[in-house]
């Protein structure tokens, strides 16, 4: 059986899952309760001025019969007193030493409130803190939270303000509310943070009542935009990670936190980049005890990989993420069906010729059967007719073009590039019977 154990800036806990800062670690009973599931840390619900929060909070994006897909909040942070949660984090350290318990931070923009809290909280005996610089409703109208994310200036400044009292490492909470995550890693990496996590919720509104028109979730008739998180974020999350972990100037630990629900989830982001997972959708849609099927799931995965530690498998997959100029043109696949398994419910037929390039054919054979045919000559190997496809009967097979890999950032060097993307002269057409003349290639 792997070791599980992590070590992310200094903090170490046995295993990479982490509750995030959220309902799920409001309390000490939650925390520990957790912990006894197997937990391996917890980034505490987000300390600060206690507020008042509204009724209701919540609003769910379900899909045909997929409950909770996406959930949108405008709950803010804490609202107990700072002296409860302190207590509570020192009896759970108590009760769990081996296990990593992240303060979360927020404070309005001043160095003496901040510098106040940090050293307040750093007393009770936590292993790190995070800094919630993603928060995108409610305390960012107040000059916090995303408000201070947005800007790398903020995030460094800040940043600066907490590691020169800090006696523990210092996470900074990236929001995804930006045209480019890395300027404000980059910014957290010169305040002096230690690790970086991603990401924090995406600002939203999951939808309106037709019957009343109120937004959803609503106070008293009015809505707000609020923060979006569950399994549809996921891939946003994995692309800002993926990012960071091969951004130069960045090179600290990564937090991966969006979309986690599985132990499959939590290997994609392991693989680019993250060290720890931080989850919470997921355990308020089941529970805590989802984590005894991530870690038992991960585990088999690390045995069947031949690696006795998580640690090995943290940014394997970071090399192979490249911009679009960096992909060979020359690859080539296509579709190919298997007649045997296909039930001729003619999705992919549909797909191609509305929405593709119309490079499957309806073939009538000597006993009258209709089958579904490619013409490989025409097909671009998009996929999207084995993403249509209920019984998983087209596969996406390499075919050798015989021509050398090239990419794009070579091809742009050649003078013929200038005008036209294909090295060959753009009077070599051929007739579709779909689409008319087209270039070749």
């Amino acid at each position: 059986m792997a070791n599980l154990e992590i070590n992310l800036a200094g903090i170490r806990s046995p295993n990479p899952f982490w509750l995030a800062s959220a309902p799920p670690t409001n309390s000490g009973y939650q925390v520990m309760r957790a912990f006894e599931a197997g937990w391996g840390g917890a980034v505490w619900k987000t300390l600060g001025d206690p507020i008042v929060n509204v009724s209701s909070r919540f609003g769910a994006l379900n899909v045909k019969g997929m409950r909770m897909v996406g959930i949108n909040n405008i709950e803010l942070i804490t609202d107990r007193p700072l002296e409860d949660n302190l207590r509570e984090i020192r009896e759970v350290k108590r009760a769990f030493p081996d296990r990593a318990v992240i303060a979360s931070l927020m404070m309005e923009p001043k160095k003496r409130r901040w510098q106040e809290l940090v050293k307040r909280v750093q007393d009770v005996g936590v292993d790190g803190f995070e800094l919630n610089f993603g928060c995108p409703h409610g305390m960012s109208e107040r000059g916090m939270g995303s408000a201070v994310g947005q800007v790398p200036e903020y995030v460094e400044q800040t940043t600066a303000w907490v590691t020169e009292v800090s006696e523990v490492p210092v996470i900074v909470k990236l929001t995804p509310n930006v045209t480019d995550v890395r300027y404000t890693a980059r910014a957290a990496v010169r305040g002096g943070a230690a690790a970086v996590s991603m990401i924090n919720t995406i600002n939203s509104l999951i939808g309106v009542d037709l019957d009343t028109w109120y937004p959803i979730p609503h106070v008293d008739g009015l809505g707000a935009h609020g923060g979006y998180c569950g399994p549809a974020v996921k891939p946003i999350a994995l692309h800002m990670v993926a990012d960071c972990a091969r951004d130069p100037e960045v090179r600290v630990p990564i937090s991966g936190i969006g979309g986690i629900s599985t132990w499959r989830d939590a290997a994609e982001f392991i693989l680019m980049g993250a060290t720890s997972v931080q989850v919470c959708t997921a355990v308020m849609h089941h529970g805590f005890r989802i984590v005894e099927d991530m870690i038992d799931g991960l585990n088999r995965y690390l045995d069947e990989k031949g690696l006795a530690s998580v640690m090995e498998l943290v940014g394997r997959a970071v090399h192979r993420y490249v911009d679009w100029s960096d992909l060979n043109l020359e690859y080539k696949i296509v579709a190919r069906i298997n007649q045997q398994r296909c039930i001729q419910c003619n999705k992919c037929y549909i797909s191609c010729e509305d929405a593709a390039h119309q490079c499957i054919d309806r073939v009538q054979t000597e006993s009258g059967r209709t089958m579904l045919v490619v013409d490989e000559s025409e097909c671009v190997g998009c996929n999207l007719c084995s993403m249509v496809c209920p019984v998983d009967c087209i596969d996406m097979v390499r075919v050798d073009t015989g021509r050398p890999p090239q990419t794009w950032r070579d091809r742009s060097n050649r003078p013929e590039s200038k005008l036209c993307s294909c090295p060959i002269t753009c009077d070599e057409v051929h007739s579709h019977p779909r689409r008319g003349s087209v270039c070749p290639r």
